[in-house]
C-alpha cells in the first residue's frame, strides 16, 4: 500500500467476519459435499438432495463455496470439487485431512466464543471447564468425542507426515516411535517410503481401537505397533528415533522439559528426537497460523502454547542433545532434529 492509496476498512472487516467463510467450509465438510462431488459433478437439486440441503440454503451455499475456491461451477450449473478440496476433502481417501476441520466444527468453533474469557482468566475454555476432570480422561470417555479428536490430531498429521517423511535422512534408521503419536500418520509414512524400519507409537491405551484400524486400512499391521502407556509416568519402548509431534505445546515449560530430558535419557548414542508443531517465527510477527494455535492452546490446554524455534533449540540443547538443526516443513509448521 502506498502512502496515497485510500484507508478503508475492508481489511478489517474481512478478519472480524472471517468466522462467515471457516463455518461455511466447516459445514460443507460436515455435510460430506466434497465427498459427494468426488465421484463427478452434480447439479444444484441433485447435490442438495444427495447431502441434505434446504431449497432456500442451497443455492447461496453452494455459490459460496464456489466464491471460496473450494467448488467450481460450469455453464450448465454442475458443481465440482477444484484440485485441493478433492485430494483434501474427500473422506474416501488417503489424504483426507478434513478430521481436523471435523474437530475444529465440533468442538473448537464453539470453545472460541469464550477467547475473551480465556484472555482475561487465563483459564482454559473446553470440556474440562466444565466437568474439572482431566482433558484426555473426559474426552476418551465419549466414543464420538475421542474418535472425533484422534481424527482431527491426524488429519493435521497426514500432510506434515510426508512431508517428514521426505526430510529427515531415514538411512540406517531402524525402529521409529510416535511418542503421542495419535493414530500413526507420521509412522506410516515413513514406513510407506521406508521398507525396512519397522514403527510403533507410544498412546494412552484408549487409543489403540481407533489405531488399530486405521493400521490395518493402511496395510502396516505387520510393521506398525502400539505401546500403550503415559508418557509423563511410564518408560518410553527402545528406538532410535523419537517423533514428539504436536505434543509440546499442549505442556507447559517444565512438562515439556521433563519430556525431552526422558527421551534423550531413553535414546542411544546417535539417535535422534524429531520435534514439529507450528512454532513461532523468532521475531514473532509473521507465523499468524502459530500465533492463532498458540490461542488455540490457551483454549484448550491449562498451561500449553506454541513456542518459537529459538526456544525448542534452547530447550534441546539444555536436554543434552549435541546437535540440534531447525528445517521449515509445510503450512507454517517446523521440525527440529536434535541427535544425541
Amino acid at each position: 500500500m502506498s502512502v496515497n492509496d485510500p484507508i478503508t476498512p475492508e481489511p478489517l472487516l474481512q478478519i472480524g467476519l472471517g468466522f462467515m467463510a471457516s463455518k461455511t467450509l466447516l459445514s460443507a465438510v460436515e455435510l460430506g459435499i466434497f465427498t459427494a462431488l468426488a465421484d463427478g459433478g452434480r447439479d444444484r437439486a441433485a447435490l442438495a438432495s444427495e447431502v441434505g440441503l434446504h431449497p432456500r440454503s442451497s443455492t447461496d451455499f453452494l455459490d459460496a463455496l464456489v466464491s471460496l475456491n473450494v467448488l467450481t461451477r460450469d455453464e450448465n450449473g454442475i458443481y465440482r470439487n477444484t484440485p485441493a478440496a478433492d485430494l483434501f476433502l474427500d473422506r474416501a481417501k488417503p489424504s483426507y485431512v478434513g478430521g481436523i476441520l471435523e474437530m475444529a466444527n465440533t468442538r473448537l468453533f464453539g470453545f472460541w466464543n469464550n477467547l475473551t474469557n480465556a484472555l482475561q482468566t487465563g483459564t482454559l475454555q473446553n470440556e474440562v471447564a466444565h466437568s474439572g476432570a482431566p482433558f484426555f480422561a473426559t474426552l476418551s470417555q465419549d466414543p464420538a468425542a475421542w474418535r472425533n479428536f484422534l481424527n482431527g490430531m491426524n488429519g493435521v498429521s497426514t500432510p506434515l507426515a510426508a512431508a517428514l517423511a521426505a526430510d529427515f535422512d531415514w538411512t540406517g534408521r531402524r525402529h521409529v516411535i510416535d511418542l503421542g503419536g495419535a493414530l500413526g500418520a507420521v509412522p506410516a509414512a515413513v514406513l510407506h517410503s521406508n521398507p525396512d524400519i519397522t514403527g510403533a507409537v507410544f498412546e494412552l491405551p484408549p487409543v489403540a481401537p481407533v489405531f488399530e484400524e486405521f493400521v490395518a486400512a493402511h496395510g502396516l499391521t505387520d510393521r506398525l505397533s502400539f505401546h500403550g502407556g503415559d508418557f509423563f509416568s511410564d518408560p518410553l519402548p527402545e528406538a532410535d528415533v523419537y517423533v514428539m509431534g504436536q505434543i509440546l505445546h499442549d505442556w507447559n515449560l517444565e512438562q515439556r522439559q521433563f519430556l525431552l530430558r526422558k527421551a534423550y535419557d531413553a535414546l542411544p548414542e546417535g539417535g535422534t528426537l524429531i520435534v514439529y508443531d507450528a512454532m513461532i517465527d523468532d521475531e514473532r510477527r509473521h507465523n499468524t497460523y502459530g500465533l492463532m494455535l498458540s490461542l488455540n492452546m490457551l483454549i484448550d490446554t491449562e498451561g500449553g502454547s506454541e513456542y518459537t524455534v529459538a526456544d525448542a533449540t534452547q530447550w534441546l540443547r539444555a536436554a543434552g542433545f549435541a546437535k540440534v538443526e531447525a528445517r521449515q516443513l509445510i503450512g507454517g509448521y517446523t521440525a527440529v532434529y536434535a541427535t544425541k
